[in-house]
């Protein structure tokens, strides 16, 4: 794996999948960027996941190196030269220590918040119940799911392979400003999901617009396992 200016693990991703219209994620777009469609369709999905073996230049941040994350993302391309970067944009990312979201609003670009986090994955007998919740004034929001025992290899051209297989991030500095840095990890194994439930305040973490999207049901759910992850540095291309 490429040398990162960031190195971690990222565990238990559960992804949940909405439709949304493209005009609702025009304002959100970097300059010299454009979305990226699955068959004709928009997708933005809630993401939560474990931050684990965290190390900024190979040195670990005391009480720093494992903690959830929960995040807003959407989906595009970049055409650089002759060839077409796929790439996600983050309407907003939610972690539980303020020193994360410092760092990563810094340096990258990003549009972190502090919020109380907590998260819970159970192996039962025919199941693995796994829940992401963060509290916003006092609220607890979450993402719950119920997964086969067994995972399965990723299927080149499954809308899962287009969910996750974005391996850059773009972020707006400015009006005709980019902010772009690389992703590298492997292929992850799928696990199929069998219930999802949900509460996300979505008026109040990312807006009106996207209060009806997030109440609806996701248009599919699954987890994939995560493996060691390597962030480069973020630099402007535009």
């Amino acid at each position: 794996m490429a040398s990162g200016f960031l190195k971690a693990e990222w565990q238990n991703l559960l992804f949940a999948n909405y439709a949304v219209d493209p005009n609702i994620l025009l304002p959100y777009l970097p300059f010299g960027t454009e979305l990226d469609f699955y068959k004709g369709v928009c997708y933005c999905s809630m993401v939560g996941f474990v931050f684990a073996n965290t190390r900024v230049l190979g040195l670990k941040v005391p009480y720093h190196h494992t903690f959830e994350e929960v995040n807003l993302r959407f989906y595009v391309r970049y055409k650089d030269g002759e060839i077409w970067k796929r790439g996600v944009v983050f309407v907003k990312e939610i972690v539980p220590r303020f020193m994360i979201s410092g760092i990563a609003n810094m340096l990258y670009g990003e549009k972190y918040m502090t919020l109380p986090m907590k998260h819970y994955r159970v192996v039962k007998e025919n199941a693995i119940e796994l829940e992401y919740s963060w509290n916003i004034h006092g609220s607890w929001n979450y993402l719950h799911a119920t997964t086969f025992l067994t995972a399965h290899p990723l299927i080149p051209g499954s809308q899962e392979a287009y969910i996750t297989e974005h391996y850059w991030g773009y972020n707006a500095r400015g009006n005709y400003r980019t902010g772009e840095y690389q992703v590298a990890h492997p292929r992850w194994d799928i696990y199929p999901v069998n219930d999802i439930s949900c509460h996300i305040d979505a008026a109040t973490l990312y807006g009106a617009a996207f209060t009806e999207v997030l109440q609806a049901k996701p248009a599919s759910v699954f987890v994939a396992t995560g493996s060691a992850v390597s962030v480069m540095m973020g630099k402007n291309i535009r």
